[in-house]
């Protein structure tokens, strides 16, 4: 096992030496160089040798240096325009085709680094160009072989032309298939490439467009609401003769409560909108748990409760989304006990250990309906601090607790966790 993998990864390394040669601009002319050269040498050392066998052929028999420095040519014209028209397919595979064919008829022979530019060009042609004509050129290499080349007949010193032609015919085509097939598949990697992007793009402005709806509700229906309630309190506070001093006061906290929400609601606005391109957001620090004595102070004056914030244990940093995930949870029960609880006490417990934080926030007012625990509705409130919890990797329970009153109870991790 051990030798196989030594040798995938040997082939992977010289799989990628190869593409980094291949991508230099000047590998198309070194390559076509050398091809040239093995061709011109092995057309004048088969050239010389068939005038010695005296089987030359056409420009051998008589005066045979000439004849061979004449065969050369062809070799050139097969491997040369490999480099200089590497940008040019067609041209080049047609010249280079047509060079190989005339090499075979007229001088009997077929440089193997001929063959191997012509499979080079046959490739990418059907990589890059008109897939048909990697088969079409070689058609004349195929009416070749089917003559069989009675009159043609070569010496020992190269193949037959009839194996040459035979050769040809069957791998060009095929390299132009490997051509079209690798064409293909990049091809359909493209287009996928595409249609995920096409489908992100329109999930994203999907998702822009809903975030821009929801601030226009907010701002038209909710914000308009309670900026009326702030409206009202202050002038039921200025317009009643003879209000007690508490009365004023309670109706003086409900206008500061509904305009601190208001400024809340524009902060969350301007996200929505950044979020979905309209604007730039006013942005300012989160809450968080340094924050819980104001919280607990705007709650006695609005609410007139007693509340308390008990805290236990060594005073730990915590991280930025526990603390306001912390601060929600309370601010939250805290609105419950308001509204399901009027007048009842609070207490706010605060327990660090070790790695966790023990969160309990706890009423003594009647306590959840008395209706089985699965009947228990859930509202948005109690599913909300769940989900904040859950989002840091902490978990919450609500219910009934010790001695009445209802009891949230949230168990959070000192840093932020990923929640599965």
């Amino acid at each position: 096992m051990r030798d196989v993998s030594e040798i995938a990864e040997w082939a992977r390394g010289l799989a990628a030496a190869a593409r980094r040669v291949a991508a230099d601009p000047r590998a198309p002319i070194a390559t076509a160089a050398a091809l040239a050269v093995l061709a011109a040498g092995q057309a004048t050392w088969v050239a010389v040798s068939q005038h010695a066998g005296g089987t030359g052929g056409l420009l051998l028999s008589p005066g045979w240096p000439l004849g061979a420095i004449v065969v050369v040519l062809p070799s050139l014209l097969g491997t040369l325009p490999l480099g200089f028209l590497w940008n040019r397919t067609v041209a080049a595979t047609i010249l280079i085709c047509a060079a190989n064919f005339l090499s075979l008829v007229a001088f009997r022979m077929l440089p193997l680094a001929a063959l191997v530019a012509q499979l080079i060009v046959s490739y990418r042609v059907g990589r890059h160009g008109p897939q048909l004509l990697a088969g079409c050129v070689a058609l004349p290499f195929l009416a070749l072989a089917l003559a069989g080349l009675a009159p043609l007949r070569t010496s020992s010193a190269w193949p037959g032309n009839t194996a040459l032609a035979i050769l040809v015919a069957a791998l060009g085509p095929a390299a132009g298939c490997a051509g079209a097939a690798l064409r293909s598949r990049t091809e359909a990697i493209q287009r996928t490439a595409a249609s995920e992007a096409i489908a992100e793009t329109l999930l994203e402005h999907t998702a822009r467009g809903e975030r821009a709806r929801i601030s226009r509700e907010l701002h038209d229906v909710v914000a308009h609401h309670v900026s009326m309630i702030a409206v009202q309190a202050e002038t039921a506070r200025l317009a009643t003769p003879g209000m007690p001093l508490a009365g004023a006061q309670r109706l003086s906290a409900i206008g500061d409560t509904a305009r601190a929400a208001l400024t809340e609601m524009r902060r969350l606005l301007g996200v929505l909108r950044e979020d979905s391109g309209d604007t730039t957001a006013y942005r300012q620090p989160q809450p968080g748990l340094a924050q819980l004595g104001e919280l607990l102070d705007d709650a006695r004056e609005v609410s007139g409760i007693g509340a308390r914030l008990i805290v236990r244990g060594w005073l730990t940093s915590l991280d930025p989304g526990v603390e306001l995930a912390a601060y929600r949870i309370v601010q939250e029960a805290l609105t419950n006990a308001r509204r399901h609880a009027p007048g009842a006490a609070v207490d706010v417990e605060m327990d660090f250990a070790d790695d966790l934080l023990h969160l309990r926030v706890r009423d003594n007012g009647p306590g959840p309906p008395l209706v089985q625990p699965d009947q228990l509705p859930a509202g948005h409130g109690l599913l909300g601090m769940r989900e904040r919890a859950a989002a840091v990797g902490g978990e919450l329970t609500t219910g009934q607790a010790p001695g009445g009153g209802f009891l949230v109870q949230a168990t959070l991790p000192i840093k932020a966790e990923v929640a599965g």
